[in-house]
């Protein structure tokens, strides 16, 4: 196993233990009273939405926590387009460790499934371009990573994880330490002093920005934020290439398309995990 399928596994079974610590506490004293138990049953995840299914993984993870013995059958894989009355799963556990899960499970599967949703349309719009959409740290906080992996699920790609991994000289950067010139200076210092090996991305704009990015020099990608779409081709047209190119800025589904055409390698969409429509979803026992 990786290094990063370890770390997904030490998330995935952290969040279990939070999210049933909050939900359960002292104990699910509905199931404790009215159900004996030994008892057991029989369940379905019931699809009531039309989408890209997303969370059958983690659902699995939470039911085998729960119940080590449960019997998890798969019928409709993460990523799959799903309509009303299709069934994701069924499984066979302890009923009230079924109940006891029942929400935490529910609950992350309907925002997984609507990131994925939402994600898969967006791919939908551009995916004869060669452009990457790319989502960004407007998530829920101690769940992005379960939201990340949604878009993952849903044909998109992550950008950086957090402020940890990818450098991001945004205009508050730039304002508070004195200019474009100042901020990529200091940041090539401090990744040499600190012996780190980082991307960089550097907010632009307008063009006289751009313009003393490219005689500057020394990073990763030119982000172009907020540019109308005659600027944003011209600003594609003077990078030529030098630098990977992304735009930014309130593009919705709509605009999506003709922001790709303006030749940009990226396309950063907060709306991936901040504006999203959760797939109604239902756990239902069977027997």
């Amino acid at each position: 196993m990786t290094d990063t399928a370890v770390l997904q596994e030490e998330q995935i079974l952290d969040f279990i233990k939070k999210g049933l610590q909050e939900d359960v506490r002292d104990g699910d004293h509905t199931s404790l009273a009215c159900i004996p138990s030994d008892a057991r049953s029989q369940a379905q995840l019931l699809v009531k939405d039309a989408g890209v299914i997303a969370g059958v993984e983690l659902a699995r993870h939470v039911l085998e926590y729960v119940d080590p013995q449960c019997t998890f059958e798969l019928l409709i894989p993460d990523g799959t387009s799903v309509n009303f009355g299709d069934v994701a799963f069924r499984v066979e556990c302890n009923s009230q460790a079924l109940l006891k899960a029942e929400r935490l499970l529910l609950n992350s599967m309907q925002r997984m499934s609507g990131i994925a949703t939402l994600s898969n349309r967006f791919v939908f719009e551009v995916e004869d371009l060669p452009v990457k959409i790319l989502d960004t740290r407007k998530t829920t906080p101690l769940i992005r990573f379960l939201e990340k992996w949604a878009v993952r699920i849903g044909g998109c790609h992550n950008y950086r994880d957090g402020l940890y991994d990818w450098i991001m000289i945004k205009d508050n950067h730039i304002d508070a330490c004195g200019g474009l010139t100042q901020a990529i200076e200091r940041v090539h210092a401090y990744l040499k002093d600190n012996n780190l090996d980082l991307g960089i991305t550097v907010e632009v704009r307008n063009l006289v920005e751009l313009d003393e990015v490219l005689t500057i020099g020394g990073i990763t990608r030119i982000m172009l934020d907020n540019f109308e779409l005659p600027l944003l081709r011209e600003a594609v047209r003077v990078v030529d290439g030098r630098f990977e190119t992304e735009a930014s800025g309130g593009i919705n589904i709509n605009k999506v398309r003709e922001v790709a055409k303006a030749g940009v390698d990226y396309i950063s969409v907060g709306a991936l995990t901040h504006s999203v429509h959760s797939m109604d979803l239902s756990l239902k026992v069977i027997k």
